[in-house]
């Protein structure tokens, strides 16, 4: 499955987030071959669990399903550059590649404010793509922010 695909599937991943009143951020995990493994959106509000981003409960699926921690020449493609959190745990995860759409320069971890996955002093590094649809990845968050702030 070619990134752009990929995306798609995690744009659609934000949008129901959004619907559902989550920050819309969609993530999926792609196995070595490109196959879909796990697709996730954001769920910190219903969950009530602050680590609920879409990109750590699609790692947290992807592993379950493949039996073991390590995602190994797996991607992960998600809609908003990682923050602190998610880019460690991609790291952590050891994906080969990260693949994101719009930068976050409020909190991005993947090149923008930090640049954690590419740490030098860390023990893996993934490879990063940015910019993959990067014009509506940011449009859903525009539209869902634009929604909720006081004029």
């Amino acid at each position: 499955m070619s990134h752009t695909a990929a995306m798609r599937l995690a744009l659609a991943q934000a949008a129901a987030a959004g619907e559902r009143g989550e920050v819309p951020v969609g993530a999926v995990v792609l196995d070595p071959l490109g196959e879909v493994l796990a697709e996730a959106g954001n769920d910190r509000e219903a969950s009530a669990d602050p680590t609920a981003h879409a990109e750590v409960l699609a790692l947290r699926l992807a592993a379950r399903r493949l039996g073991r921690w390590r995602l190994t020449g797996c991607t992960l493609v998600v809609t908003l550059e990682p923050c602190t959190m998610c880019a460690g745990a991609a790291v952590l995860a050891r994906v080969a590649t990260i693949v994101y759409g719009a930068a976050d320069e409020k909190g991005g971890a993947a090149g923008s404010l930090w640049d954690v996955v590419r740490d030098r002093r860390l023990n893996h590094r993934p490879e990063v793509v940015m910019g993959v649809l990067a014009e509506e990845s940011s449009a859903i968050l525009k539209e869902f922010f634009g929604t909720r702030r006081i004029r």
